[in-house]
């Protein structure tokens, strides 16, 4: 089923083996659950992939969740910035899903592999893209609370396509850039 008033296809994308690229965002805070070790009580508010060899996004709420899950578990490859760590871990609150059986890429540990430290989505596309994020988890909180679907949507929409947008220049190009206090740095990965 597609939305079209956002050119969006609910559900799975029609191809089979596929790299998807993914985000979520989550109904609730760390502060709201009581700290960053009950990843699972955020709870997802929605997800959502872009089949990289079709470019198909596909939206998933959370009555959605389980067709996400396979969706991710069936992919070739799964991309994100942080999805191992943080997406995977609000989603074991829906499945016993091993995550580790399935095929990740996650560029956020790349990135803190070869700088030896964290650094943020937003730092990465501003620098290597030269754009920035539409907005930020707590306002996608915020988002859901309201039930501005349309806006929590497109935000996680446009995170998803940031993350293909690195993904791609570090493919090609054979590094990314980063924010730094001293300008622009330029980071060498090998990414294929």
């Amino acid at each position: 089923m597609t939305d079209n008033a956002q050119g969006l296809l609910f559900g799975a994308p029609k191809s089979k083996a596929r790299t998807l690229v993914f985000d979520l965002e989550t109904q609730n805070s760390f502060d709201d659950v009581g700290g960053r070790n009950k990843m699972a009580e955020l709870r997802m508010s929605v997800g959502v992939t872009l089949a990289l060899e079709t470019q198909e996004f596909a939206v998933y709420r959370e009555g959605d969740v389980n067709a996400l899950i396979e969706d991710l578990r069936a992919a070739s490859r799964v991309i994100g910035f942080n999805h191992r760590n943080f997406d995977y871990a609000v989603l074991s609150r829906y499945t016993k899903l091993d995550w580790s059986t399935v095929k990740s890429f996650d560029i956020l540990e790349d990135l803190t592999r070869i700088l030896g430290h964290r650094v943020k989505l937003d730092s990465v596309a501003a620098a290597t893209l030269g754009t920035k994020k539409s907005g930020h988890g707590l306002q996608a909180i915020e988002w859901f609370r309201k039930g501005d679907w349309d806006t929590l949507i497109r935000y996680c929409k446009d995170d998803v396509k940031i993350t293909a947008d690195v993904w791609r220049h570090g493919v090609d190009k054979k590094f990314v850039m980063i924010e730094t206090w001293g300008g622009p740095k330029k980071v060498p990965v090998e990414w294929k």
